[in-house]
């Protein structure tokens, strides 16, 4: 492996659903460390596009928040704002209530959470 490669860079990326492209946010068991690398990466590529242009699905599988990680997602899910048209997340089952509520708090967003991501997909691209 080169030293370039970034083995977190395939966790973000567009997908295809019914004609419409989904930023995906794969989170899925990454460790404190492994997020907060991802969310600079995350915002670094956010800021990249045309304000109100994003359709984001998010996947918290099995994840692990510390204070320090809880604090960053707020700073980073606040800087999104302008650039998400839609968010939707899965796998939120191993993300405590309080920190969800201080996302959408701090924010100023919303998030609805689904089963799937199928169904979350579903939901982001019906207008």
């Amino acid at each position: 492996m080169s030293a370039t490669a970034n083995p977190l860079e395939d966790r973000l990326r567009f997908i295809k659903h019914k004609g419409h492209a989904i930023y995906v946010v794969d989170l899925r068991y990454c460790t404190p460390k492994e997020l907060l690398l991802l969310l600079e990466m995350v915002r670094a590529d956010v800021a990249r596009h045309a304000p109100g242009s994003l359709l984001t699905l998010v996947d918290f599988t099995g994840i692990h928040i510390d204070k320090a990680v809880a604090t960053r997602m707020k700073e980073v899910l606040a800087l999104d704002r302008p650039f998400v048209k839609r968010s939707a997340w899965v796998g939120t089952e191993s993300l405590p209530h309080v920190f969800y509520e201080h996302f959408k708090n701090f924010s100023q967003r919303d998030f609805p959470t689904f089963e799937t991501r199928e169904e979350a997909m579903d939901w982001l691209v019906t207008e």
